[in-house]
């Protein structure tokens, strides 16, 4: 079984390379979605949070204050540490039994969904080869702005908080360049990678 990582900032085109490989028949482990389930309603690191940061942080549906959580975050960066201690081990559990299920249903190729990939300590050394998913910054900005609703300094600065473009190109082994393509010429990009991974 191939563990490839892939990875790409904001607005790259991640999510629909993602699925692409899936429907060529991988496996995919999303680790944005798990760590998603965590801090949803009911979410198993719900309890930590609410003790750890204060009732304010968890919305009226029970789950995290998204926006709360990120102004602390921008302010004081030791909450995200603190944040990330009570998230990561959960979500380091899901993953090892995602990948386990793929395993035993004998699957070919686990890609690694992880969007902060190049900036973890630890998640290089997990898996056989990366995949960067790249584009321009001023296409990031104008996709995310079209689909979120956020302003183009709100989506600078979360660019601005991921790894630089540079930084994760130097970690690749396979980069899809997708800037200019159309939805079909990246799935066949994605098909093309699922195949060098005997797919």
């Amino acid at each position: 079984m191939i563990k490839l990582g892939l990875t790409g900032g904001i607005g790259s085109g991640k999510s629909t390379v993602a699925a692409s490989l899936q429907a060529c028949g991988a496996a995919v482990v999303d680790a944005d979605a798990i760590s998603r389930q965590t801090t949803a309603a009911g979410g198993l690191a719900m309890p930590a949070i609410a003790q750890q940061f204060g009732a304010k942080f968890v919305g009226a549906d029970g789950a995290l204050d998204r926006a709360a959580m990120r102004e602390l975050v921008f302010a004081q960066p030791e909450a995200r540490l603190q944040l990330e201690a009570i998230v990561h081990p959960l979500v380091s559990a899901e993953t090892a039994r995602q990948t386990q299920a793929a395993l035993d249903a004998g699957k070919q190729l686990v890609v690694f969904d992880v969007p902060l990939l190049v900036e973890s300590a630890h998640w290089r050394s997990r898996v056989d080869r990366v995949l960067v998913v790249d584009c321009l910054e001023t296409t990031q900005t104008a996709r995310v702005v079209a689909r979120s609703g956020l302003t183009p300094q709100a989506v600078q600065a979360i660019i601005n908080q991921q790894a630089s473009r540079q930084r994760r190109l130097n970690a690749a082994d396979l980069v899809i360049y997708n800037d200019g393509l159309t939805l079909d010429d990246l799935r066949q990009a994605c098909c093309e990678i699922a195949r060098r991974f005997g797919l």
